[in-house]
């Protein structure tokens, strides 16, 4: 079956045209760098992976039509709407990153295994379905393998807000006959437990308090887009969120925040680069623990109402750095700064405090030339100035990254097979990057046929 759009002048086009990632084999396509150019322009940043991934499955609340605006053009968001229209979704994209989704056809909340292997946050359709239907059946969920990376907390806040929770055959079945507003208080901050815990508990009977909440940018969007929606949630972006349970949702036109981590990504290239680069569309506040460590490390940033220039004009010297939840060094800027600190001048440390298989890149960084050492969630990394250009392999999204901006300032050509990983994140990412003047394609594998759309 092949999923259709209505444009805005009313043409069906075939949904392949939104660079979907499909239910399916991987992308066997690679991309070809041949390093040593300064990055020099300007780049647009796009919508917020993170914020899209949860704000696609939270207009399953409404019970009108939602528009979002600012949508990436990303395989994660792709699989996100693939979900929704399979269900009975009516998705209509009326321009290139703006998608109208009217979820009233949707009976059946289950989202099979072939959909949700493929992303980490298809476990955010839980909380919707569970907040709208008030039971959800739904595969566990895939994404990059970064460690153990359990949803004990997603299921104890179920819970507590009056579900049954039971693991059937990998599938998670949740119903409750009411949901009731609750005190929740997480073990440890986490990201996607508040998420889900926000969408269970929008129209919950009664007040949720959320304790030890996560305070992350595309939390506090969420919860923006939820009350544009007609929700009543305070708190977001604090470690206390509370929301008072409504009975009725309406529809509403949204924009998604601009992505941090693909901003910080370009700051990151522009450095390893000693390029030059303006980077629009952006939060300044957002960024600015990566600022930061970048002006530590020797890095010159300028910023502006919703941009911030990037240039390096003397040596880069060593930093530490330690992950840690927001307002803390982003996990997923992790193994883009350590690859900066491989150009660096010195020994720095890098502490992972988020993901116990972070560093699984590392091994491919020593094939260009990097001096990293690894134990446990701690990696030295002695400063080598530069990298020699080699064959290499994306093992996930944001270590895919940091393997493009080495390419980028490597000496030689650098082959990085497996970027499917980095089409998750990353909207017209080798565009962009050849808009900066960096020179690098992307091939398909030879002698493997490239997969077809569904």
């Amino acid at each position: 079956m092949r999923l259709k759009y209505t444009s805005a002048v009313h043409l069906n086009i075939e949904f392949i045209s939104f660079k979907a990632v499909y239910i399916g084999e991987k992308n066997l396509e690679k991309f070809i760098i041949k390093g040593g150019r300064r990055l020099q322009g300007e780049v647009e940043i796009s919508g917020a992976k993170n914020a899209a991934v949860a704000i696609i499955p939270a207009a399953i609340l409404s019970d009108e039509p939602c528009v979002l605006e600012n949508v990436p053009n990303i395989s994660d968001v792709s699989i996100s709407l693939r979900i929704l229209y399979e269900m009975g979704a009516d998705v209509k994209f009326i321009g290139k990153n703006t998608v109208r989704i009217d979820a009233s056809g949707i009976k059946d909340p289950v989202v099979p295994y072939e959909m949700a292997k493929h992303m980490r946050a298809s476990y955010y359709f839980l909380g919707t379905f569970l907040g709208k239907f008030k039971r959800a059946r739904v595969a566990m969920p895939g994404g990059c393998y970064l460690g153990d990376r359990p949803i004990d907390q997603h299921l104890k806040a179920f819970s507590t807000l009056g579900a049954s929770c039971t693991l059937d055959h990998g599938m998670i079945d949740i119903q409750a006959e009411t949901l009731l507003g609750s005190q929740i208080y997480f073990d440890m901050v986490t990201v996607g437990a508040t998420i889900n815990t926000m969408l269970a508990a929008v129209k919950a009977t009664g007040m949720t308090v959320i304790e030890n909440a996560a305070k992350e940018p595309h939390i506090v969007d969420l919860a923006n887009f939820l009350n544009s929606m007609g929700a009543d949630i305070m708190g977001a972006g604090t470690d206390v969120i509370k929301i008072r349970g409504v009975k009725k949702l309406k529809g509403t036109t949204y924009a998604i925040i601009p992505d941090q981590i693909e901003a910080g990504t370009f700051m990151v290239a522009a450095a390893a680069t000693k390029g030059d680069v303006l980077i629009k569309n952006v939060i300044p506040k957002h960024l600015e623990s990566i600022t930061a460590k970048l002006e530590k490390i020797g890095v010159n940033v300028e910023e502006f109402d919703d941009s911030i220039r990037i240039s390096v004009d003397g040596p880069l010297v060593k930093t530490s750095i330690k992950t840690m939840p927001h307002p803390g060094f982003p996990t997923d800027m992790q193994p883009q700064i350590s690859t900066l600190l491989c150009l660096a001048e010195g020994t720095s440390i890098v502490t992972e405090s988020i993901f116990d298989n972070r560093f699984r890149y590392v091994d491919e960084l020593r094939r260009m030339g990097a001096n990293v050492s690894v134990d446990g969630k701690v990696a030295v990394i002695e400063g080598v100035g530069s990298f020699m250009g080699a064959p290499v392999t994306a093992p996930d999204l944001r270590a895919g990254a940091a393997l493009v901006i080495a390419g980028l300032a490597a000496k030689g050509v650098t082959e990085i097979e497996d970027i499917y990983h980095i089409e998750r994140g990353y909207e017209s990412f080798e565009e962009k990057l050849r808009s900066l003047g960096a020179d690098i394609e992307k091939k398909s594998v030879p002698g493997v046929a490239v997969r077809k759309a569904l």
